[in-house]
């Protein structure tokens, strides 16, 4: 099968991604009637109608939601090659973050680290399971935490030590604070994108297990998170998500937290590790790790 045209892809894909005509004749620098243009000339590629109307609002059916991200990945990596092709240097950098770690702890120092950066601009994408760098080419690093192995063509660096522990509320905490055993009267507030923490942490820790009176789940971590603010239970939680929680003693820690043999790293690919950029944004990393300890 021949490919779709190019110029019609990036329309369509902008669109997609602005959620409108307008939005991405802006960013192509184009009219919109030349957007429109090229959106039909992709239907008439595919024979088939790529979005549906719901009064003045222009949504992509499934699959072309679904071709709009596999386009979009493509362009990224396409873009990425001409300009290592060309000999340009990376002055954008797209970084994959767990949520909860861009939320509680990357969020808070982005004016430091851009500072840090000066003119390469860090485009964060929050990412609820985070998955290796080989499996997302439309990004350029990926913050990875707990056991992770680079795969081949993948350099990873370890910046930060990970460290969890179970939290709650001081009033909750106050109840289970001498005798870990006690927990057993609480809800085990569970993220799905780490069930098995909580066996890990029985494990590691030496503590006894409990059963829990209940156990209550949440799609990730920031949920869970909120959750146990709220005074749901008990939650295992690494200490770099909640270091303002605890200061502001929103959330206390009666057993500390156990120091994990992993960590957190930045993974990149091996032709841009030494890469000005890059390597501007592992040392910051490395600096503001050690700064956390």
């Amino acid at each position: 099968m021949r490919l779709p045209p190019l110029k019609a892809v990036r329309a369509f894909e902008a669109v997609c991604r602005h959620g409108s005509i307008l939005g991405a004749a802006a960013e192509l620098g184009v009219v919109r009637g030349a957007v429109r243009q090229q959106l039909a000339i992709l239907e008439s590629y595919f024979c088939e109608k790529l979005f549906e109307r719901d009064g003045r609002k222009l949504t992509a059916t499934a699959k072309a939601a679904r071709f709009a991200e596999a386009a979009n990945a493509a362009l990224v990596a396409l873009e990425r090659a001409a300009a290592e092709f060309a000999g340009g240097e990376h002055r954008r950098i797209r970084l994959g973050v767990p949520s909860a770690f861009a939320i509680w702890w990357l969020g808070p120092r982005l004016s430091n680290m851009q500072a840090a950066l000066g003119s390469v601009d860090v485009d964060i994408v929050p990412m609820s399971i985070v998955e290796p760098l080989s499996l997302h080419p439309e990004l350029d690093a990926v913050i990875m935490g707990g056991e992770y192995r680079p795969a081949a063509g993948v350099t990873a660096v370890k910046f930060m030590e990970d460290e969890f522990g179970p939290v709650a509320t001081p009033d909750l905490a106050d109840g289970f604070a001498d005798d870990p055993a006690h927990m057993a009267q609480l809800t085990a507030v569970v993220s799905r994108s780490a069930l098995t923490l909580w066996q890990e942490w029985f494990a590691e820790s030496g503590t006894q297990a409990v059963t829990f009176r209940r156990k209550q789940e949440f799609e990730d971590l920031p949920l869970a998170l909120g959750a146990a603010r709220s005074g749901v239970g008990v939650v295992l939680a690494p200490r770099a998500a909640i270091e303002d929680d605890l200061q502001r003693n929103l959330l206390v820690a009666p057993y500390g937290f156990v120091r994990r043999p992993a960590g957190y790293s930045l993974s990149c690919r091996n032709a841009d590790a030494r890469k000005p950029a890059f390597t501007a944004l592992r040392d910051w990393l490395l600096r503001s790790g050690v700064s956390t300890q």
